[in-house]
């Protein structure tokens, strides 16, 4: 069979080096910390980098693991990314990790986030510079005297993996001028093509005739229509009855909020409001490549919140494609709307073994949790668990938030049968439990409001500003341990 190579090539390649590889222009070393840096030791902090100009005009590069104390897998990953930029910033072409000199050295399980570390901190949205020229490709080498296979299948999942998040990252920095809702489903449509998947779209015409008001209410004021993505990847030799994981992604290429209109500080940035969206794009391409046992359908409501003469309106009622109806409290809550239909669409055409539900979905959230963890409602304890573990593992955190049903009350509707709004008490929950509604509760469902974690205002260890492509390590890890 054919190699079908990721969709996104990321700045640094990754090799294995020969053990006793010489004259690379950069040797790289990790090293923890020592309780009291002396000079030309690493400091204190995680990603401290010490620089050491050799007399055969090579270059060293020392970096920190912080302390001994506190040399957890994401003190890799954020050395990792200090590196990684660094490398991108210097314009570097070749370096060279021994690990028969630095960190990890045999501990080849914390050379994974090492190295998704360094992809990611590489990492750069420079699609629209007018002065750029062509980026070359890194050479980044790990060279050890043994476990070359084991480096080798660490280097080729970390590549595939990364590149996902990279894409995700990439389709999110797009601007609304560049991505909108048909136009997302032109470009997944090529990457399913690309990777041999079915994929279905359906238009603003099917989704009327089929019944599912809510994502078309949402997409009226535009003159780009709403659209439903479904891709479908069928698992690697999966087992005959399997039944698919669904994930769901929101998929609000611009949002204004509609004629609830967002002010000018908080319209800034809403072409973020289509992560969700790219998560499962990028969930999907990684699960194909990875070969995950697992069946999965990717399924994105997509749709543009505008305003115009067609725009849906407060007070207006909506038919959800469930046969619910909708009072409209505020315009600007659309992403539960067009997720409700994605809900309902979920459940009568699949039978999921468990449904997940991405989306930048309230500014509550980010009240709530900050920019660390996301928060997460689900309707089954161990689908939490196993959420929750995942988050653990990759780093890309999350927080359970209650789901109780007396929530419900506060979306009770007056002349529907539900509100789409329920003020700002409990706003995320209230978020949750709106979309609670639209679920059978004997289907393992979750539901995370990433609105907090999905960009970043300014750089982290491993994330430039902006989109950050959290939510793909967390989603194949989950996969991964089904």
């Amino acid at each position: 069979m054919k190699k079908i190579n990721p969709l996104y090539k990321n700045r640094i390649s990754l090799k294995v080096g020969p053990h006793d590889k010489k004259n690379s222009p950069v040797s790289v070393i990790f090293q923890k910390a020592a309780e009291h840096p002396q000079p030309g030791e690493p400091g204190k902090e995680v990603g401290d980098l010490f620089i050491e100009r050799n007399v055969d005009k090579t270059v060293s590069v020392i970096i920190s693991l912080g302390s001994k104390t506190k040399n957890g897998s994401d003190s890799y990953r954020k050395a990792g990314g200090s590196l990684g930029r660094w490398l991108v910033k210097n314009n570097v072409r070749e370096a060279n990790l021994n690990l028969a000199k630095s960190a990890p050295q045999d501990d080849l399980e914390m050379l994974v986030p090492l190295c998704e570390g360094v992809l990611l901190g590489a990492y750069q949205f420079l699609g629209y510079k007018s002065d750029l020229t062509p980026q070359p490709t890194l050479d980044f080498y790990i060279s050890s005297n043994r476990h070359a296979d084991m480096i080798e299948k660490i280097i080729n999942k970390t590549e595939i993996l990364i590149s996902s998040v990279n894409l995700a990252r990439d389709w999110a920095h797009e601007p609304g001028n560049s991505i909108n809702p048909v136009t997302l489903a032109e470009r997944v449509q090529t990457m399913a093509h690309q990777l041999n998947l079915k994929c279905i779209i359906l238009d603003e015409t099917a989704l009327q005739t089929m019944g599912a008001g809510a994502i078309v209410a949402v997409g009226k004021g535009s003159k780009t229509p709403s659209r439903l993505i479904i891709v479908e990847y069928p698992g690697h030799n999966p087992q005959p009855d399997a039944k698919p994981v669904i994930l769901i992604g929101k998929a609000l290429t611009m949002d204004t909020g509609g004629y609830s209109i967002k002010d000018r500080d908080n319209i800034q940035g809403m072409k973020y409001d289509k992560c969700g969206g790219m998560i499962v794009v990028a969930s999907i391409h990684a699960a194909a490549l990875l070969k995950i046992k697992t069946p999965v359908v990717g399924i994105i409501p997509a749709a543009e919140n505008m305003i115009s003469d067609d725009a849906y309106r407060p007070d207006d009622i909506i038919k959800s494609l469930s046969g619910k109806t909708i009072e409209i409290v505020s315009t600007d809550a659309e992403g539960r709307l067009v997720l409700a239909d994605a809900l309902t669409y979920a459940q009568r055409c699949y039978e999921p073994r468990s449904i997940i539900d991405m989306a930048t979905l309230t500014g509550g959230v980010v009240t709530a949790l900050g920019r660390l963890r996301a928060g997460l409602m689900s309707n089954n304890h161990e689908l939490t668990r196993q959420i929750v573990e995942a988050g653990e593992k990759t780093k890309e955190l999350v927080w359970e938030l209650p789901l109780d049903d007396d929530y419900f009350q506060q979306i009770k509707g007056d002349d529907a049968d539900i509100k789409n709004s329920g003020g700002k008490e409990a706003h995320p929950i209230i978020g949750g439990t709106f979309l609670k509604q639209f679920v059978d509760e004997k289907i393992p469902w979750a539901h995370i409001d990433i609105a907090g974690v999905a960009d970043t205002p300014k750089e982290t260890h491993y994330s430039p500003k902006g989109a950050t492509g959290y939510g793909v390590r967390l989603m194949i890890n989950y996969l991964e341990n089904l």
